[in-house]
């Protein structure tokens, strides 16, 4: 198979793997029971959180290792600006809100959910990118089949992130359109930052591991403020427990086998 058609079916996939995960909204009834609803947050949040660890995390961990025993540095700045970007930009639109003299608490649970995904999300674009830019300089099909491998390994895992993003937002305006289409959006930006780090590859690999981080911290911040404590009022701790570690452990499990 050609180099070039690889690189587009690679690139393409983890947009596609993501679509078709949001589209899962549109087999569900209109209205949800609170079990149901309670169970989907706490499912959200399992994923959230494994992919946080071993998609983001440990990796950002793993390319840092040429700082010795000091590994941990960029994980741990990355985490900890990823959560202070989502309280900050929250108090940003407070601060608007206000002056226009509109009433209202900042960022919205779906906001927050879907800018948390779509950070999430840059990283992982970006991976596709610089495995198929570093592809393109050592010119050998087998190192575009292994960019390809890891495109659909990311992909995979993009089907529940998708659906996990676009269930919850669907319950929270009652629209299944709007669920898509904000699943849909944050998975438009892997397409478009796996093109940046085609030609970028040289210059983002040093940072990848900053970048990688910051987007856990938003990911658990949200889980943390929003996702587990809606799942635990919507319908006690059980049902919302239940569904965590069903989400944890298979996006575990596609992130060790895929990884």
């Amino acid at each position: 198979m050609d180099s070039t058609i690889i690189t587009i079916i690679g690139v393409g996939f983890v947009f596609l793997m993501t679509t078709l995960g949001s589209a899962v909204v549109f087999l569900f009834k209109k209205n949800v029971s609170d079990k149901i609803n309670s169970l989907l947050l706490g499912f959200a949040s399992g994923l959230m959180i494994a992919a946080s660890i071993w998609s983001l995390i440990l990796p950002s961990i793993e390319g840092a290792e040429s700082l010795g025993k000091w590994s941990f540095v960029p994980a741990t700045v990355g985490i900890i600006f990823g959560a202070l970007f989502l309280i900050l930009l929250d108090k940003l639109v407070q601060f608007i809100i206000k002056r226009k003299g509109k009433n209202g608490n900042g960022l919205t649970k779906p906001i927050k959910l879907f800018i948390a995904v779509t950070l999430h999300n840059i990283p992982e674009g970006l991976a596709v990118g610089l495995a198929f830019g570093n592809a393109i300089v050592a010119s050998q099909i087998s190192a575009f089949y292994s960019a390809l491998w890891l495109a659909i390994g990311i992909g995979i895992q993009n089907f529940p992130e998708g659906a996990a993003l676009a269930l919850p937002i669907k319950d929270e305006y009652n629209s299944k359109k709007k669920g898509f289409l904000f699943g849909v959006a944050s998975g438009a930006v892997e397409p478009v930052m796996a093109v940046i780090g085609i030609f970028l590859s040289s210059a983002l690999s040093s940072i990848m591991s900053w970048l990688l981080a910051f987007s856990a911290g938003a990911m658990l911040f949200v889980v943390a403020e929003e996702l587990l404590p809606e799942a635990k009022f919507k319908s006690g701790a059980f049902v919302s427990t239940l569904g965590f570690i069903l989400g944890f452990v298979l996006m575990m499990i596609l992130d060790v086998a895929l990884g």
